[in-house]
């Protein structure tokens, strides 16, 4: 387990990982700290280290609009009109999900 992420994961999928944090950041205009907390509650309590993970047959953007605006993402065309959607919440500050600064 790596001290960003809280779950287990395999290399391949802790590069997946950053990768969606990445996305986030350049996407949505969060901090790193923000989409690196998002995904450790996304997937909170799971086993990411297992050959059988599925998270990365998902490319990072998909990850990055599924945990920031949730399952039901209404247009995956890149030049969506965004302006009206709503992302989730974040964690709550101080959460256990929190693992990097900034």
């Amino acid at each position: 387990m790596s001290t960003t992420f809280t779950m287990p994961t395999s290399p391949e999928t802790l590069e997946l990982l950053g990768s969606i944090a990445d996305e986030m950041v350049s996407e949505f205009g969060i901090t790193h700290a923000e989409a690196v907390a998002r995904i450790n509650a996304h997937w909170h309590g799971q086993d990411l280290s297992d050959e059988d993970c599925l998270v990365p047959h998902e490319d990072e953007r998909f990850w990055a609009f599924v945990i920031y605006y949730g399952r039901n993402v209404p247009d995956w065309s890149p030049g969506a009109d965004r302006s009206g959607w709503v992302p989730t919440e974040p964690p709550a500050a101080g959460s256990e999900y929190w693992t990097v600064r900034g």
